[in-house]
């Protein structure tokens, strides 16, 4: 019996190839637009952060406005912490090196303190540790206005110890050890715990933290 059958044309196995080759692009491509949305999923807004006017280390005021269409990273310390402020203090140190030039995010560190931590007091903390207060900002004013922003709109927590339970000159305050996210639209995103048992700051939050800023820096 004659075998009419022929190879197909060696152009149709090349439009055949690519076909195919097109079907695994767009696969790809909708498999890192549903993690793109994991991810956005997984910061959700929190809630906005109120208006605020309170005092920064060179003595001027600073303003929410200051911060809009920024990203930034805020905590809470003050200055004559002898627990976990000196460490929380470096590790924002850490981040502020890891921040690419282009990065326009910012640092906000509150103080828990205003009746020690006055500007120049607070100037000379970040000094201790090299602070580019270009980028990084100091806060100090009332309690109330303290307050207002650090439980208030971004819930960063400081709770006074009592006299009787001190056990130094600098065990003054009990507080939140994390740090939290604002988007550039003002709006609390995400926190990170800093310290504790099991937290590994430099390999595991450090390089999740980065990704959050690029994140939100990217976003709409």
């Amino acid at each position: 019996m004659e075998n009419n059958s022929r190879p197909l044309p060696r152009t149709l196995w090349v439009g055949v190839s690519l076909l195919f080759s097109l079907f695994g692009l767009a696969y790809l491509l909708s498999l890192a637009e549903l993690q793109r949305q994991r991810q956005q999923a997984a910061l959700r807004v929190i809630g906005p952060v109120a208006g605020f006017t309170l005092t920064n280390q060179d003595g001027n005021v600073t303003t929410l406005a200051d911060l809009t269409n920024h990203v930034w990273v805020a905590d809470i310390i003050f200055t004559r912490c002898a627990g976990p402020c000196p460490r929380m203090t470096a590790q924002m140190k850490s981040l502020e090196d890891a921040l690419p030039p282009a990065s326009g995010a910012k640092l906000v560190t509150l103080t828990t303190d205003p009746e020690n931590d006055s500007p120049a007091v607070l100037k000379k903390y970040g000094e201790r540790f090299n602070a580019d207060f270009s980028r990084w900002t100091f806060l100090t004013g009332t309690k109330n206005e303290i307050a207002a922003l650090a439980s208030g709109s971004l819930k960063l927590s400081a709770v006074p110890v009592q006299l009787a339970d001190q056990k130094s000159v600098a065990d003054l305050f009990i507080h939140t050890t994390i740090f939290v996210v604002v988007d550039r639209h003002a709006r609390l995103r995400t926190s990170f715990e800093t310290g504790g048992d099991g937290v590994d700051w430099t390999n595991d939050v450090l390089p999740r933290l980065l990704k959050t800023v690029r994140q939100l820096e990217n976003a709409p």
